[in-house]
């Protein structure tokens, strides 16, 4: 693919999957570990907001330095730093040690948002919507999968031993990709590190499609996040009662979801990349509107899971496909916007969809993911009409 030969396609797609994969181990853990010190649900999913928020101040900071340093020893000296994090979690002796840990493993765990824009500057422009497409189906795959992961590897052996796993993953990763990356030197090495980051407002304001889709990004993803935050408070009680390593199987089954990552990238490559956000945001609230209906039900539960992972790798997708078209010099730092933007409202999703869960139940999180999912449809038609009077006047 364009100067892209498929073992090192694969590579990247696996070092996505198994980098982002930190930041999920927690979710069907979070019962386990507030049985630890006596939390609720909500304090608990702290945990889980803490580490988005360190991943968004690590994109905020760090990302942008690919567009200034050497790539391939970038992401090698971040996986060397989340390592001690994740031994840092493992290590825990309260909750406030826990916090400040997976602050820090949110921080550090960047190397996903570097190695995508890194497949996206290697890949030609025609191709580049299907190698986007392969390497976030490896990080969408390490997500979904972390949870089923941790889930067995927590009821075996507890929680902690999940981060001391994950550390060791982190070493045999960088050696991997020590071996096989090319160097990668940036476009533009003149930028100081104030500029860096002084373009990221500048960009924002710029460019248009890159507002819209860290909007559209955004929302999708507070819902989705808010999701897998609660529910395992929702298998663990009445009727499921599921232990945790039943409750980390339902990450396999949103990787089904997966599939659609290619196809989402050819029909981006063809034109169709707006279009396909639609159908993904519109995929979702169907999926969150079943979730809500028949939360009980368990083929209804799973049927959802699936519709909602179609939904939000479609939408990650074609963002991505939109945002890596424009400013080819400017890939880490378009990318920083774009996932500052996503994990920022994703840490809101987590805290919303658990207050929401404390305040009314199942129905109480269904209701601040199908607002999430609406506010962007609604944005999404207005901007779709304005583009079509423009249109016909022109």
């Amino acid at each position: 693919m364009c100067g892209m030969s498929r073992r090192l396609i694969a590579i990247l797609a696996v070092a996505a999957g198994v980098a982002v994969a930190n930041l999920y181990y927690a979710q069907p853990l979070l019962p386990m570990i507030a049985a630890t010190w006596g939390l609720s649900a909500r304090a608990v999913a702290s945990m889980v907001t803490f580490a988005q928020m360190g991943y968004a101040v690590g994109l905020l900071l760090v990302v942008p330095l690919g567009d200034k340093l050497e790539r391939r020893r970038l992401i090698l000296t971040m996986l060397g730093l989340v390592t001690f994090a994740l031994l840092a979690i493992a290590a825990a002796r309260n909750p406030v040690w826990l916090m400040i840990a997976s602050f820090a493993m949110g921080v550090t765990t960047i190397t996903p948002q570097l190695v995508v824009p890194f497949a996206a500057h290697l890949a030609g422009a025609r191709q580049r919507g299907r190698v986007v497409g392969s390497v976030m189906s490896g990080l969408l795959v390490g997500i979904l999968v972390a949870r089923t992961v941790s889930g067995a590897l927590g009821a075996w052996l507890g929680w902690r031993a999940v981060y001391v796993v994950a550390a060791g993953l982190m070493l045999v990763l960088a050696a991997l990709l020590a071996r096989e990356l090319p160097r990668s030197e940036p476009e533009s090495t003149g930028l100081s590190y104030y500029a860096l980051l002084l373009s990221l407002a500048q960009l924002l304001r710029d460019e248009p499609i890159l507002r819209a889709s860290s909007f559209y990004g955004g929302m999708s993803f507070a819902a989705f996040s808010a999701f897998w935050n609660v529910l395992p408070f929702l298998l663990t009680g009445k009727p499921y009662l599921y232990g945790t390593a039943v409750i980390g199987l339902f990450g396999l089954i949103g990787a089904t979801g997966i599939t659609v990552a290619p196809l989402a990238g050819r029909m981006a490559d063809r034109g169709h990349a707006v279009a396909v956000i639609g159908a993904g945001l519109a995929i979702s609230l169907a999926g969150y509107t079943l979730l809500w209906a028949l939360p009980m039900h368990l083929p209804a539960l799973i049927a959802g899971i699936v519709i909602i992972d179609f939904g939000i790798t479609s939408n990650q997708i074609s963002n991505q496909w939109r945002i890596y078209s424009i400013r080819p010099e400017a890939r880490n730092r378009i990318n920083t916007v774009y996932m500052v933007s996503y994990f920022v409202a994703g840490s809101l999703g987590s805290y919303l969809g658990a207050w929401g869960w404390t305040a009314g139940g199942w129905s109480g999180y269904c209701y601040v993911a199908a607002a999430f999912i609406t506010v962007a449809l609604v944005v999404f038609a207005i901007a779709s009409q304005s583009r079509y009077r423009k249109h016909q006047r022109s």
